[in-house]
């Protein structure tokens, strides 16, 4: 769960959630969307530009899950407060199973972004 502590930070226009800024001592960090620290202690305005600055696009990239000893390509399918959910990659396909798992949130550290080539269907992660 997001602590109450942290701001939430919202994009200009679309008010689209961010991320958050978290108060540390007499500074602030920013926070991803994965619950992830961005920065260390920084100014409140340094929070926000970093925030603003990685925007969200990069959740849909490839990303890589570590379970039960094997690598999974995955992507992040749903980011809330309590949980990310991500599903097997299927490469873009209609017709190939994937299977879906839920992670608490913040992401835990078995959750990275993808090492491969993600031009390779098959290959060391697979």
């Amino acid at each position: 769960m997001v602590p109450d502590e942290w701001i939430e930070h919202r994009r200009p226009g679309d008010r689209e959630l961010l991320g958050w800024v978290r108060p540390e001592v007499d500074q602030f960090v920013a926070v991803d969307r994965l619950g992830r620290d961005l920065t260390g202690p920084v100014d409140w305005l340094a929070a926000e530009e970093a925030l603003d600055g990685r925007g969200i696009a990069w959740l849909s990239g490839l990303w890589q899950l570590t379970h039960d000893g094997k690598v999974l390509r995955v992507r992040v399918i749903d980011v809330r407060p309590d949980a990310v959910v991500v599903a097997t990659d299927d490469h873009g396909s209609i017709d190939v199973p994937s299977t879906r798992h839920t992670l608490p949130f913040p992401a835990p550290a078995e959750l990275r972004p993808f090492e491969g080539d993600p031009f390779l269907l098959a290959g060391p992660l697979d």
